[in-house]
């Protein structure tokens, strides 16, 4: 089973982060274009985790998502990250999210992203908070080390369910691959740019499972600038040091000539679902429970 998500943010962060340019929304209007007209062609309908502020400011851009038979996801109301959050903070801001985003979009939202993948074992409380904002499935967990988020010491990289003081979800974990020694993932954002593409598509059709995620963003063949101080630490709230900012810069821009071509071909080559079409595809009641607090 191989499932096909998006994380749309980029014109709500454009606005608040970068001065509201024209010239980066029709960037983003026409990515988002393509990408549509290629799922129509091969006949695939991908799960779009879209962020509230969007559907309350760019609200055009998830009706054409929803319009073209996707499922829309919650991707947060203002895509802070839950470890930037209390429990009543993250109840409120999904919340808010899901009636914008079911508002505009027409259908229920049950299914939810966290920014920077930031359910961690350091927030497992999120299961429990997300669970009573009515979400059913979560993708949100990163089972390695990453930038903002991540959590290595969850055991498995396959659909399973998560239990946290009696709450359980439905759970759909980035798929991880052995490289050079290392367990790294390979199916989206920058690891999708930057891992050879025959490398990533062997590892699609020899797993049971994988879960691929992508930011319009990654599908944009434009360098970057280097982030001011301000501006970085304003968006990642950590240190806007050099190092950090240079670090960020070369993750930001590292060979996105050719990502588009890449999901294209992807596409092509390989069927997937969404998170909705999965749910009903799989048998629940013979899927391991994983408890978050005998791994914490």
């Amino acid at each position: 089973m191989n499932i096909l998500t998006f994380d749309i943010e980029e014109w709500y962060t454009e606005k608040v982060y970068h001065g509201a340019r024209a010239s980066r929304y029709r960037e983003f209007d026409d990515t988002l274009a393509k990408v549509l007209d290629e799922l129509d062609r091969v006949g695939c309908k991908g799960t779009f985790f879209c962020v509230g502020k969007l559907a309350l400011e760019f609200p055009d851009v998830v009706r054409r998502i929803a319009s073209r038979g996707h499922e829309i996801g919650c991707h947060s109301h203002e895509h802070v990250w839950i470890n930037k959050m209390t429990e009543d903070r993250l109840f409120e801001d999904t919340t808010e999210a899901l009636k914008a985003l079911e508002d505009v979009a027409g259908q229920k939202v049950t299914s939810y992203r966290a920014p920077a993948f930031s359910i961690t074992d350091k927030t497992p409380w999120a299961v429990k908070v997300l669970a009573e904002c009515g979400i059913k499935s979560d993708a949100s967990i990163f089972p390695g080390p990453r930038d903002f988020g991540g959590f290595p010491s969850f055991p498995q990289d396959t659909p399973c369910k998560i239990e946290y003081q009696g709450t359980v979800m439905k759970e759909y974990p980035i798929g991880m691959m052995s490289l050079a020694g290392r367990r790294i993932a390979y199916s989206g954002g920058g690891y999708f740019r930057l891992i050879p593409y025959w490398m990533t598509s062997r590892t699609i059709k020899r797993r049971d499972y994988d879960i691929c995620y992508f930011h319009l963003n990654d599908l944009i063949a434009e360098k970057r600038k280097l982030r001011s101080r301000a501006d970085y630490e304003a968006y990642f709230m950590q240190p806007g040091t050099l190092k950090n900012r240079l670090i960020r810069y070369f993750k930001s821009n590292a060979r996105t000539g050719d990502t588009l071509e890449k999901l294209i071909r992807l596409l092509t080559e390989h069927q997937f679902v969404n998170i909705h079409e999965a749910d009903k595809q799989i048998d629940w009641a013979q899927v391991k429970t994983i408890s978050l607090s005998s791994i914490l």
